[in-house]
């Protein structure tokens, strides 16, 4: 494997994708390209062969872009592009890669998009209501349920999935109550199949689920803060993810600019808080790549990415490498090089 990445570094403001490249032994970025996409980059979704990328524009027209990446490079060339039924804080493709979903926070709503073998989107063959400001659509590892956030109104939707018509009909119970007033966002899944995270934007927690993998129902089991001591601001965090062997978790908070490190107990799912790491301004997305050696942590208002080395031991971060990109960064993808 080469120790070469590539980074996707989606840009609201400027309306562009930056495309980095990782070097893993050396611990530093480098631009490779400055897509311009012509609407407000935000949410990004890599296909399951990470051949194919795609960009929500959450500005008129709501636009799904699909682009091809040069397995040399890494860099972009465009594709195709459909239409979305709203701005979309959410997108993702299912297992196959057959089908986008997507999720808008002021539509209320989520959808599902076909895709075709050669890659390119379609318009959406369902729309469904999913409670107030949708937020993230996750699908199961199994890919017969699938997982959508209601901010607004704390629940998580539990959806059946047929991967054959691209089609999602409600689990029973439909929705899973999360805790009122934590403003569920975004939903991870722990690679053991038993275990989700979710995030709270309003309060800034972080909450252990259950899963029943038989009937893909979640279940509250325990909660912790991600603010770190002494923070008395507004709770405003945005971003959680799992190093891919699933022994550490990590949550951003926007007003603290902070980054929390967590060790994930590995029967029970259980957090235990290892110490927080400051980061840039306003970190409103993050990526760990598929080694769990390296996080990068976008900041909005900073307008640059740092690169981190993840300690393998204790899960503590080393800023190794800092470089600006466009403006207002707020989604990353990686895919490693052949």
């Amino acid at each position: 494997m080469s120790p070469l990445a590539t980074v996707y570094v989606s840009n609201a403001d400027s309306r562009e994708i930056s495309v980095l490249e990782l070097d893993k032994r050396a611990g530093t970025l480098r631009a490779l390209q400055t897509l311009p996409v012509g609407g407000m980059a935000m949410p990004l979704a890599l296909s399951p062969d990470q051949k194919k990328l795609y960009v929500a524009l959450r500005s008129e027209p709501y636009t799904a872009a699909a682009f091809t990446i040069d397995g040399a490079t890494g860099q972009l060339s465009p594709l195709a592009s459909a239409a979305l039924p709203d701005s979309m804080a959410w997108i993702a493709t299912d297992r196959s890669g057959r089908w986008l979903l997507a999720a808008s926070y002021g539509g209320h709503r989520a959808s599902i998009s076909p895709i075709g073998v050669d890659g390119k989107p379609a318009a959406s063959v369902q729309v469904i209501a999913n409670g107030k400001n949708a937020h993230a659509a996750v699908p199961a590892r199994d890919n017969r349920h699938v997982y959508i956030t209601s901010l607004g109104t704390d629940e998580i939707f539990q959806w059946r999935f047929d991967a054959t018509t691209g089609q999602l009909t409600p689990n029973v119970p439909p929705a899973m109550a999360a805790r009122p007033g934590s403003g569920p966002r975004h939903l991870v899944l722990h690679p053991n199949g038993r275990h989700a995270y979710v995030l709270g934007e309003l309060d800034a927690s972080v909450e252990l689920l259950d899963i029943d993998q038989q009937k893909g129902l979640l279940s509250r089991k325990q909660h912790w803060s991600t603010l770190p001591a002494g923070f008395t601001g507004k709770a405003w965090a945005a971003d959680l993810h799992l190093t891919p062997d699933g022994r550490f978790l990590y949550t951003c908070e926007r007003n603290s600019s902070t980054l929390a490190i967590w060790r994930v107990e590995p029967d029970s799912g259980m957090l235990t808080l290892v110490g927080h790491q400051p980061t840039e301004q306003q970190p409103r997305g993050f990526r760990i790549d598929a080694s769990g050696q390296w996080l990068i942590a976008a900041g909005q208002l900073s307008h640059s990415v740092t690169l981190y080395g993840i300690d393998r031991d204790s899960g503590r971060l080393t800023p190794t490498h800092r470089l600006p990109v466009g403006k207002g960064p707020n989604w990353i993808e990686i895919v490693d090089r052949p």
